[in-house]
C-alpha cells in the first residue's frame, strides 16, 4: 500500500522519535500531521507542555506519597502511577479542544475547573517542598502546642476524681491533726503536773497527775484507733492518686507517639506559618498561582495557539471515514 502523502510533501519528511513522542503527548495523528508543515511545530509545543506537566505531577505525587509511606521505591511507583493518571486526564482535555469548539464557553469552563482543581492539589506538595525548613520548624512548635493542649485536657478530664480524693484526704488529715493536737495538749498537761510546772504545782505522781495521765492515755488511745481506722483510706486514696498520675503520664507518652511530620501535619503547619507571617502570604499565593499554571499549560497552549490545516484535515478525514463506513454498510446490506 502506498502512503497517502500530499504532493507538496512527497520529498519525504521523517520526524524523529522524540518528535513523534511529543505528537503522541499532544494527541495529534502522525499520519495527518506529517503533511501539515506549520502545525508540526505547534503540536511539538503542546507536547512539551504536556511533558512538563507530566514530570511535575510525577514529582509532586512522589513527594506526597513519600510523606505517607516509608519506602522510597513504593512512593516512586505510586508517584509514577498518579503522574500517568494526570497525563491521561491532560491528553483527554486537550484532545477535546479543537478549532470548532474553542469558542464554546461550557466545554472550556469545565476543562478549566478540572485543570484548576488538579493544579491546586498538585501545587500543595510542591509548596511544602519549597518551604521544607520553615515548615519543619513550625511543625515542631505546633507539636509542642498539641502536647500542652493534651496535658490540659487530661488534667481537666481527671480533675474531678483527683479533687474528690484530695478533699477526702485533707478531711481525714485535718481530723487526725485536730485529734493529735488534743493528745499533745493532754500530754503536756500531764508532764507539767508531774514536774510541778503547772496544775497543782506539786512534783510527782499525785492524784491529779494520775487523772491527767489517764486522760492523756485515753485520748492517745482514741487517736491511735482513729489513725488505724483512717490510715487504709489514706493509703488507698494515695494509691488512687498515683494511679491517675500514671494514667496521665501514659496517655501523654502515647499521644507523643502519634505526633508526626506527615502531609496533613505539614499542611497545618504551613497554614499556621502563613497566619503568623503576613510577608510570606503574598509569595505563597504567587507560587501557588505559578504552579497551577504548570497544570493549566496544556489547556492554555491548546486554546491560545492558532489552528492550522491539521484540524481541517482531521475533520475532513473523519467525515470521509464516516462516509466510507456508511457506504460499506449499505453494500453489505445489499449483498
Amino acid at each position: 500500500m502506498e502512503k497517502n502523502i500530499a504532493v507538496s510533501q512527497r520529498e519525504t519528511y521523517n520526524p524523529s522519535q522524540f518528535t513523534e513522542f511529543l505528537w503522541w503527548l499532544s494527541t495529534a495523528e502522525k499520519e495527518i500531521l506529517v503533511d501539515s508543515v506549520v502545525d508540526r511545530n505547534r503540536y511539538r509545543i503542546i507536547g512539551m507542555t504536556v511533558l512538563a506537566t507530566w514530570a511535575f505531577a510525577t514529582f509532586t505525587w512522589t513527594y506526597f506519597f513519600n510523606t505517607i509511606v516509608d519506602s522510597v521505591i513504593l512512593a516512586s511507583v505510586l508517584g509514577l502511577f498518579m503522574g500517568f493518571i494526570i497525563l491521561t486526564i491532560d491528553r483527554a482535555l486537550i484532545k477535546g479542544i479543537t478549532k470548532f469548539n474553542k469558542q464554546k464557553f461550557a466545554p472550556l469552563l469545565f476543562r478549566g475547573i478540572l485543570a484548576i482543581t488538579i493544579g491546586t492539589f498538585m501545587a500543595q506538595p510542591a509548596v511544602l517542598y519549597m518551604f521544607d525548613k520553615e515548615i519543619k520548624l513550625q511543625t515542631s512548635l505546633d507539636n509542642e502546642k498539641k502536647k500542652m493542649l493534651k496535658q490540659e485536657e487530661l488534667v481537666t478530664l481527671y480533675k474531678a476524681p483527683k479533687d474528690a480524693l484530695i478533699k477526702e484526704n485533707a478531711a481525714i488529715k485535718s481530723e487526725l491533726a485536730a485529734k493529735s493536737e488534743i493528745v499533745n495538749k493532754a500530754r503536756e498537761n500531764f508532764l507539767a503536773e508531774t514536774d510541778g510546772s503547772g496544775g497543782s504545782g506539786k512534783v510527782g505522781i499525785k492524784d491529779i497527775a494520775i487523772a491527767k495521765r489517764n486522760e492523756y492515755q485515753k485520748l492517745d488511745g482514741e487517736y491511735q484507733a482513729l489513725l488505724k481506722e483512717n490510715q487504709p483510706k489514706l493509703d488507698s486514696n494515695d494509691a488512687a492518686l498515683k494511679e491517675i498520675d500514671n494514667k496521665i503520664k501514659t496517655e501523654e507518652a502515647n499521644f507523643v507517639l502519634y505526633l508526626n511530620n506527615g502531609f496533613l501535619t505539614r499542611v497545618e503547619a504551613l497554614t499556621n506559618l502563613l497566619k503568623n507571617n503576613p510577608a510570606l502570604q503574598f509569595r505563597y499565593y504567587l507560587i501557588v498561582f505559578i504552579l497551577m499554571l504548570i497544570e493549566l499549560m496544556p489547556v492554555i497552549a491548546k486554546t491560545i495557539l492558532p489552528s492550522g490545516s491539521y484540524d481541517e484535515k482531521v475533520m475532513l478525514r473523519e467525515e470521509m471515514e464516516i462516509d466510507i463506513a456508511n457506504s460499506n454498510i449499505r453494500k453489505e446490506q445489499q449483498l
